[in-house]
């Protein structure tokens, strides 16, 4: 007995999904495109397979794919599916802003250094000797709380939210 089409799109559409969500996006790419052909591009499931294939394509660096295929979305027969290729589409074509270099942070590149942060002259780059134990703060003290300078006096505010409240709850128990 051979398996259905529609059963083995949802089976590789999962695969997809747990390798897209795992950061292995070239497998979801190859695990989408293959749920495609099994579902039929314009079923309902075809659409939302094709959803996380824009992503997916998008993750990837095909931004060319993934805009042809929002804009292919954006006329499907599905209406939900319409909705998300219109929305992706706007998404992926939305003008990259620039952003301020302060902003940002420069992660420099640790291929070089060595455990004492000195460059190296190649090898893995770590030392064999055990990194010594961060030392621990100790926390301080919250400072105590004068009771004499607590305002214990009488809040009219109170008094009036708690009048507000008896009101509405009386007038919803008056309507119904």
């Amino acid at each position: 007995m051979t398996e259905d089409p529609r059963d083995r799109a949802k089976t590789q559409y999962a695969y997809g999904q747990a390798a897209f969500e795992r950061g292995s996006y070239r497998e979801a790419v190859e695990f989408f495109e293959e749920a495609v052909k099994l579902a039929k591009a314009t079923t309902p499931l075809g659409g939302e397979i094709q959803t996380w294939l824009v992503n997916a394509y998008s993750a990837v660096g095909r931004q060319n794919d993934a805009i042809a295929l929002c804009q292919a979305l954006a006329r499907h027969p599905d209406l939900e599916t319409r909705k998300q290729g219109k929305n992706l589409l706007y998404i992926l074509q939305a003008p990259q802003l620039q952003r301020p270099t302060n902003w940002m942070t420069e992660i420099p590149a640790l291929d070089n250094l060595s455990q004492d942060g000195s460059q190296s002259s190649g090898g893995s780059g770590y030392s064999t000797a055990a990194k010594a134990a961060p030392r621990s703060r100790p926390k301080p003290e919250p400072v105590p709380l004068d009771p004499s300078q607590i305002n214990t006096k009488d809040n009219g505010f109170l008094w009036a939210a708690l009048v507000g409240v008896a009101l509405v709850l009386g007038g919803l128990l008056w309507l119904s």
